[in-house]
């Protein structure tokens, strides 16, 4: 067998001489830790991003050129409380939910991840 194996086999000794046992109050520490980097890393981008995208859903307007999450661009003809009137061919008026909307875009622009020809 070889050393590692042995190592293994045998485990770690329990202490060992010069060894300082490990207050509970260290454990705390990192997991408070890993708590508040957890929380710093993804809890607050995604609070932050959906306020974002709550003002853009509340922002949309009559007139505004709006995209779709299911890829549809359309003019948004009247806005009610939780749906929008969207017009996405002529003489085509579909009623929507606000939360379908992923892009406000403004005259000309073209939306996020297009390929231009």
């Amino acid at each position: 067998m070889n050393g590692w194996m042995m190592l293994a086999m045998m485990g770690a000794p329990a202490g060992g001489e010069g060894a300082q046992p490990q207050s509970g109050a260290f454990m705390f520490i990192w997991l408070g830790l890993m708590i508040a980097l957890f929380y710093f890393m993804l809890i607050r981008p995604q609070k932050r991003r959906e306020k974002e995208r709550q003002a853009l859903l509340s922002a949309v307007k009559t007139g505004d050129r709006v995209l779709f999450a299911g890829g549809f661009l359309g003019v948004v003809a009247n806005v009610k409380d939780k749906t929008l009137v969207v017009k996405i061919a002529d003489g085509v008026k579909v009623e929507i939910v606000r939360g379908a909307v992923s892009q406000v875009l403004d005259k000309g622009e073209t939306p996020d991840g297009a390929e231009q020809k």
